[in-house]
């Protein structure tokens, strides 16, 4: 390149078109260096690379918080999900299914199930990380649209960033619960009657 004089010019940057392509990425940089200070990141550890599903006959909540946060797995990959974190749970005929798919073999399926017979899994604490939810549900004394990072009805550190939606309950009931998820975190996990199965095929929760 050439000036006006026609001297060679070298190492010339546009400084209004760097600009201009250069201020989106470190701004999204700079939301999540903001995202990771102020703890949206929502599991506290790396997640696989699959999501699971999980199904159940009903579901009891007290202390219901929701809200957004991002998992990451291994690769630093950033994934949106919405953290839904109740205090304490109970869950009936709870299934959990996830399936990998290997070179020459097919797809391999992990089934477990869990919380039948009138003996519902307990959790104290319990976080998901979800991408999916569906069921019948039931609040009471619901709250929508609250500062998630203002959040006081679920467990002690289920808060979001300040100024994003959040909402919470006192109390959920749900019934024919189905949804997709990266990680699910517990402070205690009560799994009456577990039974784990592994095989070939596609054997889903739902």
């Amino acid at each position: 390149m050439k000036d006006a004089h026609g001297r060679q010019v070298t190492g010339r940057v546009r400084w209004r078109r760097f600009a201009v392509l250069a201020v989106p990425g470190f701004a999204a940089t700079a939301a999540l260096a903001v995202a990771l200070a102020q703890g949206a990141l929502a599991a506290s550890f790396a997640v696989s690379g699959q999501e699971f599903k999980v199904s159940a006959q009903s579901l009891e909540g007290e202390g219901f918080a929701q809200y957004g946060g991002i998992d990451r797995n291994a690769r630093g990959k950033l994934l949106p999900v919405a953290v839904t974190a109740i205090k304490k749970a109970k869950l009936d005929d709870l299934c959990q299914s996830v399936v990998t798919t290997l070179p020459g073999l097919g797809d391999i399926s992990l089934r477990l199930t869990a919380g039948a017979g009138g003996k519902p899994v307990e959790a104290e604490n319990l976080f998901i990380d979800a991408t999916q939810l569906g069921g019948d549900a039931t609040f009471k004394n619901i709250e929508i649209g609250r500062d998630a990072s203002t959040l006081n009805k679920g467990p002690a550190s289920a808060q979001g960033l300040q100024d994003a939606f959040g909402q919470q309950a006192d109390k959920v009931v749900m019934t024919n619960v189905r949804q997709v998820a990266w990680a699910t975190n517990a402070g205690t996990f009560k799994l009456n009657g577990l039974n784990m199965k592994i095989g070939f095929g596609k054997q889903e929760c739902f």
